[in-house]
């Protein structure tokens, strides 16, 4: 990924996809780099409710009252950025959606919800 992204409204809370395109959460953080040229580097996307903690007052409660783990996705990964931030392999590879797996065996029974 090369070119300016405003990091606010490109890049946080979208959602993330893997290489085989399934969800696989959303950016809750990004961890930065030194400064280069004058404007920050993207080192990696932060998924997960432990990253919330930077979020003011109620992202430190909702991190507080959440479980779960941060998973560290280094920049690298990212293939390209459009409605969601597409991602080059599949989340298993970065320990990622597990939780789509887990809602997804809870639903399977439910008519109509495999098509």
């Amino acid at each position: 990924m090369s070119g300016p992204v405003d990091l606010a409204l490109g890049i946080l809370d979208h959602q993330l996809l893997d290489g085989e395109g399934r969800r696989c959460g959303n950016v809750d953080d990004l961890e930065l780099g030194d400064v280069r040229e004058g404007a920050p580097h993207v080192e990696a996307i932060l998924v997960g409710a432990p990253a919330w903690r930077g979020r003011g007052l109620i992202g430190r409660l909702a991190a507080a009252l959440a479980r779960g783990r941060t998973v560290r996705v280094p920049w690298s990964e990212v293939e390209k950025l459009d409605s969601g931030v597409r991602l080059k392999n599949p989340a298993r590879e970065y320990g990622l959606g597990g939780g789509d797996e887990r809602a997804r065996k809870l639903v399977a029974w439910i008519p109509g919800a495999g098509e």
